[in-house]
């Protein structure tokens, strides 16, 4: 006997191209069918509402009380419908070990970290204190984070390093270039927040590797990926063409409503929708996940592209081809949405507004094959 199903929603899976209305059941903690008059212990009627894999939101900040900037993944979980934080580099080497004991291994949903080349992580990020964890080169041992990466081995995704005037000062691209040999060293990938110049987007593009991720693709100028006359940037493009992963990463700086209008219209899609959620972002522009695909939503981009941008290329992109999937026997996890109509204000992080006439809500969240209300 099924242990949950999900009757009468509206199933979208772009790994597997469905898009229809039908049952969902889930057993043992994995998916156990799709089809028609499934029954169950416990049957939920989603009528109406769209069912998709477990969303994935490939960056966020959740090293909750070990770092000013986290927040916490399970009440984010309960009302933004996320079941795999992808933690980017909240934590370094010298604070890895405590994340992993006291967030990650007791979180009722998935935590999935990148280890950031700095030694304490990003440490002094808030509304009062900022300072940036690259710009001091004291902080930067590429010993000690080839060390802790493959300690953590299992667990860690690959190397997290912020370059630009905010995070990395006056070292400027230095800090990318180590923590590509680090990377290197370990066989894993990077990835690279880059705010304003310097760097310029041209040195921290020109460096990355295929599979290495771009956070903050679409990030308004200066340092934009697209000219002010439409075209895409040379190296961006090039990047694209070996393989460079592109994330939104929105947070509270790092995503415009001018540059994704551009980049859209010269028919650039990202390769990933994320959040950047933390501290100061959660109380706006980006809020969570959902908030951000219902941007890209108003922004003229279908339901089916979005709902992808936030599973299966999430998914890939960490190379966990078995989340963001709701195939038979994967991993029992799946968000069910709601589709709002009516007249929503949206803001970028540069203070642009965008009023649309969509917005997803979550109406619930399945974890290990089981119901897991909202709060």
């Amino acid at each position: 006997m099924n242990d949950l199903v999900l009757k009468n929603g509206h199933l979208i899976d772009p790994s597997q191209g469905i898009d229809k209305v039908c049952d969902i059941a889930f057993a043992g903690g994995k998916v156990a069918a799709i089809g028609e008059n499934l029954a169950g212990k416990d049957v939920r009627d989603v009528g109406g509402k769209i069912v998709t894999p477990g969303l994935i939101d490939l960056h966020t900040h959740v090293y909750w009380g070990g770092t000013s900037l986290g927040v916490e993944a399970e009440l984010l979980a309960r009302t933004g419908g996320v079941t795999t934080f992808i933690d980017a580099g909240s934590a370094g080497p010298g604070n890895f070990h405590g994340f992993r004991k006291h967030v990650i291994e007791p979180s009722p949903v998935r935590i999935l970290p990148y280890l950031n080349l700095a030694f304490p992580g990003i440490f002094a990020f808030s509304k009062t204190v900022m300072v940036g964890e690259a710009a001091d080169m004291r902080l930067l041992d590429p010993r000690e984070c080839v060390r802790v990466a493959r300690e953590h081995k299992d667990l860690v995704l690959g190397i997290k390093v912020r370059v630009g005037k905010s995070a990395s000062g006056d070292n400027g691209v230095m800090p990318l270039d180590i923590a590509l040999d680090v990377a290197e060293e370990v066989g894993l990938p990077v990835m690279a927040h880059l705010d304003a110049p310097p760097p310029s987007r041209h040195e921290v593009v020109s460096r990355l590797r295929p599979g290495d991720v771009l956070t903050h693709c679409f990030r308004p100028f200066p340092n934009a990926p697209v000219r002010a006359d439409g075209k895409v940037r040379e190296e961006i493009l090039a990047a694209r063409a070996r393989g460079v992963i592109f994330d939104i990463g929105h947070g509270g700086g790092s995503f415009g409503f001018g540059t994704t209008k551009r980049m859209l219209a010269a028919g650039f899609l990202p390769d990933v929708i994320s959040s950047d959620v933390h501290v100061i972002s959660i109380e706006g522009p980006a809020f969570d996940l959902l908030t951000t695909m219902s941007k890209f939503l108003c922004l003229g981009v279908d339901l089916h592209t979005v709902i992808k941008l936030s599973t299966c290329n999430a998914a890939a992109a960490i190379k966990r081809p078995d989340l963001g999937t709701l195939k038979v026997g994967s991993v029992g996890e799946a968000t069910v949405i709601d589709v709002t109509a009516g007249k929503f204000d949206y803001a970028d992080s540069i203070g642009e507004t965008m009023v649309g006439d969509k917005r997803l809500v979550s109406a619930g969240v399945v974890l290990a094959g089981r119901w897991w209300h909202p709060a």
